[in-house]
């Protein structure tokens, strides 16, 4: 999956708000990814990016941060 602008995935295995900090964290290390927005509650992710993203990319800093891309 390829997108640019605003993407939205779901991450499992977040518990507080530290999970979120680290995947939020994670995430900001991409290239081309401006900004994360993380709904701990839902596993919800919303991600601004200026460049395509794939799912390879974004499950990878979820791995690093220690949790599940769905």
């Amino acid at each position: 999956m390829s997108t640019t602008g605003t993407s939205t995935w779901t991450v499992t295995g977040m518990t507080c708000g530290h999970c979120v900090a680290s995947v939020t964290e994670e995430l900001l290390e991409v290239p081309g990814i401006d900004a994360v927005d993380v709904t701990l509650e839902t596993g919800q992710v919303t991600i601004t990016s200026a460049e395509p993203l794939d799912r390879s990319t974004v499950e990878a800093a979820v791995t690093e941060a220690g949790y599940q891309l769905s």
